[in-house]
């Protein structure tokens, strides 16, 4: 071992010993790894490649707590090769040359190679990160680094253009659960030797707390388990308001899977269909601070934009979009306030649910009529048999006739009558109701003449 060899900690002492929960709960292996299987999982690329310690320089990108460091424990557990790892936040430029020097030592005398892991590589400036390069590029060090950050952005291109990006998802909820419920079961390494009592409840808090975030997960069982953790006593008992204490988050009454959910949306769509923008944003951030996922309150905010508002404002939908592309752009919890302001623009919108009742209109039609054959005036003609069976016959096009409105039909016979889009008189709706009162004037003048 040299002075820059990163030793790995001894994780088997007690929670009082001072090692943070989430360092001691760090799988040694894939098989403990928790997420990211599109990268891990049996068979995929990372997988084949730490396993076969044929690991080249790569990036690793994602949010704090998708195992960014964990996957790098692993590497050096798997790996022959000399691991050192250090952090952009407190090394410089005089580490980083020492470090070169050292493993350049050791693959020309011992034919070694050396394993760099960078966590928050983005903290390094240019010239921190051009001191790398020569060394990636001849082989000497193998570079792993991690970023919550853009490497697009935050690492020069000619070192990036040498390294692979691999892309680490968000942990989900049943993730984190999963990780909790490991903690408080494993005997070596977390909580499993104390007699600690917690519902699903409390451990679904934490889970939303954490938002996707493993290590933030630990800490808040870690500091629960401490608040509560009273010698000689022997049940140390978490509940909901002991997270809410360490954490200083508070539980709201919101679960995403049972009534209080759909009560909640079902509040939002009455408060936005009711013109009420200051229920509208409270029912909003409600769900948001509950834990919902965001692209599920757009999605429901998008159909809203047809469904109550429609043709009365044809901007609704491109608002809804909008706001759906500006939070995947930025993020929480900026991106939230692109959510409360599609939630105001829908709230005062004009509404019209002309659109939802013409659906309704034409689907009963298709339920009664089935399959009504289309006319044959209409049919499209690509063949000489079809021609010769009529199809296209007597079709009229349209731009030969005056304002474009030629004097045929176009719905089958059985339903020549049938008026299913009725707008009303709200909006920009007026206006496509003048518009549908003239083309009928125009068809019936065509038709006299």
């Amino acid at each position: 071992m040299t002075l820059f060899d990163d030793p790995v900690p001894d994780k088997t002492k007690s929670i009082r010993s001072g090692i943070p929960l989430a360092d001691r709960m760090r799988p040694a292996d894939l098989a403990g790894f928790v997420g990211q299987d599109h990268l891990v999982g049996e068979g995929r690329v990372l997988h084949r490649l730490i396993e076969g310690d044929r690991l080249q320089s790569i990036i690793f990108w994602g949010p704090p707590g998708s195992g960014k460091t964990t996957l790098a424990r692993i590497i050096a557990s798997r790996t022959r090769s000399r691991f050192i790892s250090f952090s952009a936040v407190t090394s410089g430029i005089k580490q980083i040359k020492d470090i070169m020097k050292v493993a350049e030592h050791e693959l020309k005398t011992r034919g070694t190679r050396t394993i760099l892991f960078i966590d928050e590589i983005h903290r390094f400036n240019k010239a921190q990160q051009d001191a790398f390069l020569p060394y990636v590029e001849n082989g000497t060090i193998i570079l792993i680094g991690a970023t919550t950050e853009n490497p697009s952005f935050e690492v020069n291109s000619a070192l990036l253009s040498r390294a692979k990006t691999y892309i680490l998802d968000k942990l989900t909820d049943d993730d984190i659960k999963g990780l909790v419920k490991r903690a408080l079961t494993d005997r070596e390494n977390g909580l499993g030797k104390y007699d600690v009592k917690i519902d699903d409840g409390t451990i679904d808090f934490i889970a939303r707390v954490a938002d996707g975030d493993s290590r933030m997960a630990y800490n808040i069982l870690q500091l629960a388990f401490d608040s509560r953790f009273s010698p000689p006593a022997e049940t140390v008992v978490i509940d909901r308001d002991t997270v809410e204490n360490v954490t200083q988050k508070k539980a709201l009454l919101f679960d995403k899977q049972g009534e209080e959910h759909f009560n909640i949306i079902s509040a939002l769509h009455k408060s936005m269909r009711g013109s009420d923008p200051h229920a509208a944003v409270y029912w909003t951030v409600r769900m948001l601070e509950g834990g919902e996922d965001p692209m599920y309150i757009l999605r429901r905010m998008v159909r809203f934009a047809s469904e109550d508002v429609g043709l009365a404002d044809p901007e609704a939908i491109k608002q809804a979009v909008a706001a759906k592309q500006s939070f995947e752009f930025i993020g929480p919890p900026e991106g939230y306030l692109a959510i409360l302001q599609l939630a105001v623009y829908l709230s005062l919108a004009p509404k019209s649910n002309s659109l939802y009742v013409t659906y309704k209109r034409v689907m009963a039609d298709i339920k009664r009529f089935l399959s009504l054959p289309v006319p044959l005036h209409i049919r499209n003609a690509p063949t000489g048999l079809m021609k010769e069976a009529g199809y296209g016959k007597g079709y009229k096009y349209d731009h030969d006739f005056r304002d474009a409105v030629a004097n045929q039909t176009y719905l089958p016979d059985k339903l020549l009558d049938k008026r299913y889009y009725v707008p009303n008189l709200r909006g920009f709706e007026k206006e496509l109701a003048s518009r549908l009162q003239k083309i009928e004037e125009i068809r019936k003048k065509n038709r006299q003449s």
